[in-house]
């Protein structure tokens, strides 16, 4: 029975996660994030295309869709079961979340094309784990602060995330346990699902937060 309620918790976490807010946002203002700016739907190309108050509408409910499956919905779901069916229950919650970074990444509504699923995974960690949270956004707002570019920023706290694990485990994960290394392969999602933005990097092209001209412009008039 573990199994199958294993199988439910992924099917709703995916369709949970697969709702594309960025791409929804965007076609209420009479936008496709696909076809304009980066291309991305997450929220640093909505605030690029849609404003900064409808960007940040976009990054809460992205972090949401990470958050309520871990926290919300296992309850849910262990009430359509008897008492005694659930052995594993600890796992409903991270089966949760990890199909909901997945439905967000590749949303069957896109294609199965998505975001790059650095605020889903966010809500995920943060229903998990909340100290290697804290840890992951401080290391993510101090990049950004410092480099301005928000790819950066999600690269490093990408890495920091299973370091973070680690450090400080809890019940799911005692040192190099379970949560250790999904959160490792999350981190290596996000790197990847960043590879774009690496090429960016490295060729000078890539765009910093809230500068509207293009990084080519500004060398030319610096």
């Amino acid at each position: 029975m573990d199994v199958l309620i294993w199988l439910l918790a992924g099917f709703i976490g995916y369709l949970f996660g697969s709702l594309p807010t960025g791409y929804i946002a965007g076609r209420l203002k009479g936008l496709d994030l696909r076809k304009v700016g980066s291309g991305n739907i997450g929220a640093t190309n909505a605030i690029r295309n849609l404003g900064l108050f409808i960007g940040i509408v976009v990054l809460l409910i992205d972090v949401v869709k990470g958050l309520i499956p871990c926290i919300v919905l296992p309850g849910l779901i262990i009430k359509l079961f008897p008492d005694g069916y659930l052995t594993h229950l600890e796992y409903v919650s991270l089966i949760l979340g990890v199909a909901a970074i997945l439905g967000h990444n590749f949303s069957c509504w896109l294609g199965f094309k998505g975001g790059k699923g650095v605020a889903t995974t966010a809500g995920v960690v943060g229903g998990l784990a909340l100290i290697p949270f804290i840890v992951c956004f401080s290391s993510w707002l101090l990049t950004l602060l410092i480099s301005r570019y928000v790819s950066v920023a999600s690269i490093v706290a990408a890495i920091v995330l299973p370091l973070a694990m680690a450090i400080w485990p809890n019940d799911l994960n005692h040192r190099f346990g379970l949560l250790f290394w999904v959160f490792l392969i999350l981190g290596v999602m996000v790197v990847w699902k960043h590879g774009s933005n690496i090429k960016k990097l490295m060729n000078g092209t890539e765009h910093r937060l809230f500068d509207n001209k293009s990084p080519n412009k500004l060398k030319e008039e610096s």
